[in-house]
């Protein structure tokens, strides 16, 4: 058994988070992943808040009782040397139940998801952080499927998240930033058409030679949902749409 547990330690890193917490990271994990033609073996992390009073040994002790399954623990795949190669891709992904697992195409989430994924692996390093308390730009999934349905009576996704008392975004970077700079201390170019993003990691000093925009995936169900991200919230146009795809973005709302 105690070699077991040692096995266990010596995959766990204790991150500084705050004055009363340290960040949990376990990895890496070894997974090999299959979409479609693509293929690829990512290394896998996941970490997720622990009291800084507690040594490693201690928190392998009360996983049993921490009641994980009832919360979402935030990971990230990394692929190539993340820690040495000069030049590496990041994403900062937000969870998307729907998107990211159902293939709904009310918004664009899984498409940059799994593109970003096949970036990272043709440049040959990278990261994609999947962020587990992001879902609906920090609502939570319930909160989400409201505003949903306050979407299908005709609000943007920035009217429907005010009218049930949130603010625009919720979210943030900070525990992945933390994590970045445990696994990496070199620059990274995001992959993002987000200034928050930008923004963050710039204040982290993190950011090398700007952004890659990645725009795709656009239809008919989803365009009002991009068009609001631009015009709202900021992101950036610049690249990553054809024509066709440019067209559905700026279509006038119906």
């Amino acid at each position: 058994m105690q070699k077991k547990i040692d096995i266990l330690l010596n995959k766990i890193q204790l991150i500084p988070r705050n004055e009363a917490e340290n960040l949990s990271m376990v990895g890496p994990v070894c997974l090999p992943v299959k979409q479609g033609d693509f293929e690829a073996v990512f290394q896998w992390y996941s970490w997720l808040p622990v009291d800084n009073t507690l040594s490693k040994e201690e928190v392998i002790d009360r996983i049993p009782s921490m009641n994980l399954a009832f919360g979402q623990q935030s990971s990230v795949l990394v692929y190539g040397d993340f820690a040495h190669a000069d030049d590496a891709l990041i994403r900062m992904h937000s969870i998307c139940h729907t998107g990211d697992i159902f293939g709904s195409q009310r918004c664009d989430c899984g498409y940059q998801l799994h593109e970003s994924m096949k970036m990272i692996v043709e440049h040959g390093c990278g990261a994609i952080f999947y962020l587990a308390d992001h879902e609906g730009r920090g609502i939570g999934l319930f909160s989400k499927s409201l505003a949903y349905l306050l979407q299908e009576e005709g609000l943007d996704t920035v009217e429907a998240n005010h009218a049930l008392g949130f603010e625009d975004d919720t979210r943030s970077y900070e525990d992945a930033i933390k994590v970045l700079a445990a696994l990496r201390d070199k620059p990274v170019t995001l992959i993002t058409n987000n200034p928050n993003k930008l923004a963050a990691l710039e204040a982290h000093g993190l950011l090398a030679d700007g952004h890659i925009p990645l725009w795709g995936g656009v239809t008919e169900t989803n365009h009002f949902y991009l068009q609001t991200k631009i015009e709202k919230a900021g992101h950036i146009v610049n690249g990553g749409t054809d024509n066709e795809e440019r067209s559905v973005l700026y279509a006038t709302r119906a």
